[in-house]
């Protein structure tokens, strides 16, 4: 089932999900050895992919919020004290707000640059929210790397709980985002 029900994710949603999450993982690490390598010639063509899948991600997060608004969130297991609930929900909209944060900085460090990274794989020129300076590139490039670090972290976060649902609580929270099972019957 493409839409998501109240006990399960749709397939859209897993799809997203999973597709989100290995981009944005690829590009915390792909970013990491960007900045690692030493300078040579071919720096600007990874820097350019790495930004062109940034653009990519920002545009299927934003795909993936509305599609979420239009959707039922299943629920989490009716015995989930409240305060769990709550740090669920915040756990999942830090990673989203973060996720959009760090690209749109990026997005900022890009037209900061000169020359910018626009030139989205080579088809079109994506339309840049900055204008160059040397300096401001600097800054939005840090705060960039910055909140890649600070998204890492939520990801291990989520990436823990997920184990935690899986391995000690044993409910159907992480089974349900791998596929989505038979709904139980209430």
């Amino acid at each position: 089932m493409i839409r998501n029900t109240a006990y399960n994710w749709g397939s859209l949603a897993r799809c997203l999900h999973w597709l989100l999450g290995a981009a944005i993982i690829g590009l915390i690490a792909f970013g990491w050895w960007m900045n690692h390598i030493p300078a040579r010639p071919d720096r600007f063509f990874y820097r350019s992919i790495h930004a062109d899948i940034g653009y990519l991600v920002l545009l299927l997060m934003v795909f993936r919020l509305i599609w979420r608004g239009l959707n039922p969130t299943p629920a989490l297991p009716v015995d989930t004290p409240r305060w769990r609930r709550i740090a669920a929900s915040l756990s999942h909209w830090s990673l989203y707000t973060v996720t959009i944060l760090v690209a749109v900085l990026g997005w900022a460090h890009s037209g900061a640059r000169t020359p910018n990274y626009s030139d989205w794989f080579g088809l079109f020129h994506v339309p840049q929210i900055t204008s160059p300076d040397r300096d401001a590139a600097r800054a939005w490039e840090d705060r960039h790397i910055l909140f890649a670090y600070v998204l890492l972290a939520l990801i291990a976060l989520h990436l823990g709980a997920a184990l935690w649902h899986h391995f000690v609580r044993r409910d159907r929270v992480t089974a349900r985002m791998i596929g989505s099972g038979p709904e139980p019957n209430v």
